[in-house]
């Protein structure tokens, strides 16, 4: 019986030490790479300085075409993720604070997101390579559902989201291959409309009334003298439930409502996703509102 306890003693210490390996050298990889994608960007950069500097899901990353801000003098980038919520983009501007990005201006894309403040796991598990690493990645995760097993357990977060950034995503870091996410200062062109669904109902969603993590962006901006201009993007002609835009507004009051100012199909590849020739429109009301360019 002792001889037995003895092995599956050694079993679970060789279990154990590997995971701990496992763990520090998965995590060194990610902590020297900077190339896949724009949470590892920030969290590697060196201080920067930016004139524009744009949050949100997908509708931020879709609907803000950065090269035109460029073109008109404006040193801008699109940190806006496919799927994200404002949980994510509240730690991704926590990050660039603490790496002394210098920022004038924030546009963050508020409306559907203003929601919820779950948070995107698809894009959350980017950040956790660093939790150990990062006190501001370790204090935006506390308080979450599985932060004792993500934080304590060595190769736990790998395991957990082995598709996000297990082996696969890990070796690409490792040799530095490139993404397009990084293309186009970030910014993400649709084009056509053709295969996209152009019906969307916004009758169940409420916004919030106080979301934490838009309270903490404005907090941050406040801080750090950000001017911070909070957006709400356009969607299709054919939108049901219009009247979230103005139960956001009520709640909200701060935020710009620009749901209307693109509404023809032709310029969006889905309903609440503008194209490359609808995103250029809507750009180019922005910077002439905004910043009269």
């Amino acid at each position: 019986m002792i001889k037995l306890l003895l092995f599956i003693g050694k079993i679970f210490l060789l279990f154990l030490i590997t995971a701990i390996l496992l763990d520090g050298f998965y995590s060194f990889v990610y902590e020297n790479g900077r190339n896949r994608g724009k949470i590892d960007f920030v969290y590697n950069s060196k201080p920067q300085n930016f004139d524009v500097v744009i949050l949100g899901s997908s509708r931020a990353n879709n609907h803000f075409v950065a090269p035109l801000f460029e073109a008109k003098g404006l040193k801008t980038f699109n940190f806006g993720m496919s799927g994200s919520h404002l949980f994510e983009a509240s730690l991704l501007l926590k990050l660039m604070i603490s790496n002394k990005f210098k920022i004038k201006n924030i546009i963050i894309e508020t409306d559907l997101n203003l929601c919820s403040e779950e948070q995107a796991d698809g894009i959350s598990s980017r950040f956790l390579p660093y939790i150990r690493s990062s006190e501001v990645v370790r204090k935006h995760f506390q308080g979450t559902q599985d932060f004792n097993y993500l934080y304590y357990i060595p190769f736990y977060r790998y395991l957990k989201f082995e598709t996000k950034i297990g082996v696969r995503e890990m070796f690409f870091s490792g040799i530095n291959k490139k993404t397009n996410h990084l293309n186009n200062l970030g910014y993400s062109p649709l084009l056509g409309n053709q295969n996209g669904n152009m019906k969307s109902n916004l009758k169940a969603l409420v916004p919030l009334p106080r979301n934490k993590y838009y309270l903490e962006i404005k907090r941050i901006c406040a801080k750090n003298n950000i001017r911070l201009i909070a957006v709400m993007t356009p969607m299709c002609e054919n939108l049901v439930g219009i009247d979230y835009f103005e139960k956001v507004k009520k709640t909200y009051p701060e935020v710009y409502n620009y749901e209307n100012v693109v509404i023809e199909n032709e310029n969006f590849s889905s309903c609440g996703h503008l194209n490359d020739e609808g995103a250029k429109k809507f750009t180019k009301i922005i910077l002439k509102d905004f910043f009269n360019k």
